[in-house]
């Protein structure tokens, strides 16, 4: 095995984040029981954050970003694994202060591993990636919560054209429910109706405040938005309904705005890894309203390890009552 190896590596110089593709010797890899030869990362919206240089994603330089990656394990001091495993990493802060999925090789913690499941190849564990993990997540909470296919009224998902939003859509369609897709890229709304989507409306319809005692629509929610985005929702929703967060991309008076309008209060369980999973971007390999084998194996990946990626918070209203 060469001692060297190709990574996107981000460094930062003169305050600046810089990054290019460099040959990187193994010796530079951060500490951890597993190397792994890396095949497959899916690019989400805060790895294009990370790239570009935007925000604080990444915490420690220098840094290979890529918040999650499948591949095969090379060498092992764990028990729980050996040369030859296929493993799959989401979450745990991977591309953000340890380095992550964009390098031809990672060393990582044992405990953030885990195997691949039986019949999914790297490729597809990492077509479903964070965003679907993620999005399956938000889907089990709602479900979890009391929502079920037999309710006749309708579930929004916002930021529907993105990663998450866009298998939310599709998972929750397979299921069928009556799904209704939030988007403002009209040029999508025919790839949204192929995934499963009965209507579309445009997310200028849910960013306008809400007002007090609205007309009850919605059984539920997959938010990747957050502000008023998520606010409309919560005063056309009936009592209880659950909502499942992701991402909440927007900033704004979404929640006191909820609260002042008189919409039930909420009470929020957050799932257990590293926090801050994004709203993945749009720009990764398209969701297929023809592939059934997508919705199960995300069901079982968020069944079998729940809390990995920490992307979605679930939100079960209390009724308080307007006001």
């Amino acid at each position: 095995m060469s001692d060297t190896f190709k990574a996107l590596l981000a460094e930062q110089k003169d305050g600046a984040t810089q990054v290019a593709i460099r040959e990187v010797n193994l010796a530079d890899l951060p500490a951890g029981e597993v190397l792994v030869k890396v095949a497959y990362s899916s690019l989400n919206y805060k790895d294009g954050l990370a790239v570009t240089g935007q925000g604080k994603v990444i915490r420690k330089f220098p840094l290979a970003p890529g918040i999650d990656l499948a591949g095969t394990v090379v060498e092992s001091s764990s028990p729980d694994y050996k040369a030859g495993d296929e493993v799959v990493l989401t979450g745990w802060g991977v591309g953000e202060s340890h380095w992550g999925g964009f390098a031809q090789m990672a060393r990582l913690k044992a405990e953030w591993l885990v195997p691949l499941p039986a019949g999914l190849s790297l490729q597809q564990a990492m077509g479903i990636g964070t965003a679907g993990f993620t999005a399956m997540q938000c889907v089990l909470a709602l479900e979890e919560h009391g929502l079920t296919p037999a309710d006749p009224r309708e579930v929004v998902v916002t930021g529907a054209a993105g990663g998450v939003g866009s298998i939310a859509v599709a998972v929750l369609a397979k299921l069928r429910y009556n799904v209704v897709a939030s988007t403002g890229r009209a040029e999508l709304h025919d790839y949204l109706g192929q995934l499963g989507a009965k209507q579309i409306i445009d997310r200028a319809v849910l960013a306008k405040p809400g007002k007090p005692l609205e007309s009850e629509r919605w059984a539920g929610a997959v938010d990747t938005v957050g502000g008023d985005t998520l606010a409309s929702p919560t005063t056309g929703a009936a009592a209880p309904v659950p909502f499942g967060m992701s991402g909440v991309t927007a900033s704004g008076p979404g929640a006191a705005t909820a609260a002042v309008s008189g919409a039930p209060q909420f009470s929020q369980k957050r799932s257990s890894g590293s926090a801050g999973s994004p709203q993945a971007a749009h720009n990764r390999a398209p969701v297929s309203a023809t592939a059934p084998s997508a919705v199960t194996t995300a069901s079982s990946a968020a069944r079998r390890w729940p809390g990995r990626p920490g992307g979605c918070a679930r939100r079960d209203r209390r009724w308080n009552g307007p006001g």
